[in-house]
């Protein structure tokens, strides 16, 4: 993906950013901060919408916007970069995002990768930055991550939502717990609530993705004395914030930042990886070896089978069996309409091979 936007040359302050400047902590020294610093969003989801937004209007020079997924109607009511039209396109939401936001702030330099991060590419997509922002969902993910950032020192804000409870925590390599030291191991599929099993509610999203934020703003501007060092939680329709001390969770016997055992980034993968997305009734297929596809050759063959939708970024086969299956050019697929792996399997070789 191309790069959007044109980084401002240093040593000048744009008048836009005229009234953060004002604000005494961060002035003038913090802003120029801001325009040399670069952030890494994995997700572009409902906390990465929010996430993104902030970064790109506060002026930080470079963002890097990573997300595997297109934007479906269910989206709009939490995922606020993305409209009716995106939905109705299937738009990546990485290149939905890149495009609003360009049109946000032009000075901001804002790359867009329509990818799943898995350990084949996460090194290349979460290093080179100063920071990098958790707007996914879902713990493996984030254990990737933590095992990038550990292994390279480089912070990440976790942050998570569901129906009206969040939770933030900046991680520091060296300084804080790392992610592992708090939870040793991925919960079971299906273990946790998730925001489509339980529902969520907007407004919880924007508060967890503004603290995540405002703690960037923090650490990026040089000003980490104000940084909270612990684990923030919310649940605003119970009235409840509060916060745990998490200065004692460092373990020593951490298998990540304490042995430098870096488990989810080292993972041996062969052939395909499949995942069932759970409450979506989907699964995604990853070749472990990106595969080039030609979506206008594959819809060609289709449409005499189903129905067909194209775009630059994807195509969308429905059949006459009710399965929806979703290719990108890499050869990554969603299989919608089951949850069934070994199902999801078949119908992918049927139509694209293994």
């Amino acid at each position: 993906m191309s790069a959007t936007g044109h980084p401002v040359s240093s040593g000048e302050v744009p008048g836009r950013y005229s009234r953060q400047v004002l604000f005494g902590p961060l002035g003038e020294p913090g802003q120029l901060k801001l325009m040399d610093s670069r952030v890494a969003i994995v997700g572009m989801g409902a906390l990465g919408t929010v996430l993104a937004n902030h970064m790109v209007r506060a002026g930080v020079g470079y963002i890097r916007l990573i997300d595997r997924d297109f934007v479906e109607e269910s989206n709009l009511q939490r995922q606020m970069l993305y409209e009716e039209a995106d939905a109705a396109d299937s738009r990546p939401k990485a290149a939905a995002a890149a495009e609003r936001l360009g049109r946000i702030n032009s000075l901001v330099t804002i790359e867009p990768h329509v990818t799943d991060l898995n350990p084949s590419n996460a090194e290349e997509l979460l290093t080179g930055v100063h920071l990098v922002l958790d707007g996914s969902d879902n713990f493996a993910v984030r254990f990737l991550i933590n095992d990038v950032c550990v292994k390279h020192s480089i912070p990440w804000i976790y942050g998570g939502a569901v129906s009206a409870r969040g939770v933030m925590m900046t991680i520091l390599p060296g300084t804080t717990p790392c992610f592992r030291c708090l939870f040793q191991q991925s919960p079971d599929q299906g273990a946790l609530e998730t925001c489509d099993t339980a529902g969520v509610l907007g407004s919880i999203i924007h508060v967890v993705a503004s603290y995540q934020a405002a703690e960037a703003l923090k650490l990026l501007s040089g000003n980490h004395s104000a940084m909270n060092k612990g684990m923030l939680h919310f649940d605003l329709w119970h009235n409840f914030q509060g916060g745990m001390d998490m200065s004692a969770a460092r373990s020593p016997e951490c298998p990540c930042c304490a042995n430098g055992q870096y488990d989810y980034l080292s993972a041996e993968l062969e052939g395909e990886t499949l995942q069932s997305l759970c409450g979506r009734n989907a699964v995604q297929i990853v070749p472990v070896h990106p595969r080039k596809l030609n979506l206008e050759e594959l819809e060609q063959a289709l449409r005499h089978s189903g129905t067909t939708e194209r775009n630059a970024f994807l195509l969308k086969y429905k059949s006459d069996n009710g399965l929806t299956l979703v290719l990108f050019p890499d050869g990554r697929a969603m299989v919608q309409g089951t949850d069934d792996l070994t199902a999801a399997k078949s119908f992918y070789s049927r139509y694209v091979g293994m």
